[in-house]
């Protein structure tokens, strides 16, 4: 199995075509079918599915790719760390973000990169927080914000800040408190718009649930953050969320939020890098970017109800 198959692979299941991967990698396209044709012979099964409308991958062909994607970005990673500068770090480096933080982080880090590293490029991915585990692991991202459930072992983590969760409602919901507050068990009675068990924070707030004898019962589950903020607005429900992916909502006057006490709700977010695939100059240089913009968004407010750790 050679690198470049590997390559024709990724980018002849991207365009979903070979003849626009043959153009794009300026390759024949009668080489690129034998080289294909020689990776699916050695894997003894096929990886792409041709038809008149284009090129499909196969369910073997998606496994396949994924790990083909990772081999391919630690090579380009292991080029960077042997050719690039120490004191002008440059290169790709991959950044996963959870739906939930990145409304508060991606924008002021993605500034901070291009002011500071210029030779960086800075990719940020946002995705549940179950799906950028797999991918650090895998090692198709660089770095990950993370969320400190005891379950992160396998990685090398910086804590990043300790976040807020907080009772969220349309303005003039029924399930809003008469104060500006509300009990944890009183906020777990209202109808609740939650994400799934895939997301750092619904984990969070079903095991808090347990530990004091409770359930989490009237629960709508919507992944989508947009769709979750749409679900409120309608009058569907509240939601328990850190204020960060709601700031627009709470900034407007369309949503009030609640601090939550007996007991208070928070979550622990980490900077997270695989332990066993080492970070490029330009890797290091984003993960200490990332804890310094942290740090300024906490000290300035812009990161509502979190401070650092």
């Amino acid at each position: 199995m050679e690198l470049r198959q590997l390559r024709y692979f990724v980018a002849i299941a991207d365009h979903g075509s070979l003849s626009r991967a043959a153009l794009i990698l300026h390759v024949a396209q009668p080489a690129l079918t034998q080289q294909l044709r020689q990776l699916e012979e050695e894997l003894g099964v096929q990886l792409l599915h041709r038809s008149a409308q284009g090129v499909l991958s196969t369910d073997a062909g998606k496994v396949f790719y994924e790990h083909a994607q990772a081999i391919l970005k630690q090579v380009a990673d292991a080029r960077s760390a042997v050719t690039q500068s120490a004191t002008r770090p440059s290169g790709n480096v991959t950044l996963g973000l959870p739906h939930s933080i990145s409304g508060a982080l991606a924008l002021p880090l993605l500034l901070a990169a291009r002011e500071r590293y210029p030779e960086i490029t800075l990719q940020l991915t946002e995705e549940i927080t179950g799906n950028l585990n797999e991918q650090l692991r895998s090692g198709r991202i660089n770095l990950a914000v993370l969320f400190d459930d005891g379950q992160l072992t396998p990685f090398a983590c910086s804590p990043l800040v300790e976040e807020e969760m907080r009772f969220i409602c349309r303005s003039d919901s029924p399930f809003a408190p008469a104060g500006h507050a509300v009990s944890f068990p009183q906020a777990l009675s209202a109808t609740l718009i939650l994400p799934g068990l895939q997301h750092g924070v619904r984990p969070r707030i079903d095991s808090r649930a347990r530990e004091l004898g409770l359930e989490t019962v009237n629960v709508i589950e919507i992944n989508s953050i947009a769709i979750l903020k749409s679900a409120i607005l309608a009058g569907m429900g509240a939601t328990i969320l850190p204020a960060a992916p709601l700031l627009a909502e709470l900034d407007s006057g369309a949503m009030r939020s609640y601090a939550i006490h007996s007991p208070v709700l928070s979550r622990t977010v980490a900077l997270c890098a695989s332990k066993n695939i080492p970070l490029t100059n330009a890797g290091n240089a984003v993960k200490h970017l990332v804890l310094q913009v942290a740090a300024e968004l906490c000290g300035s407010g812009r990161w509502v109800g979190a401070h650092v750790l």
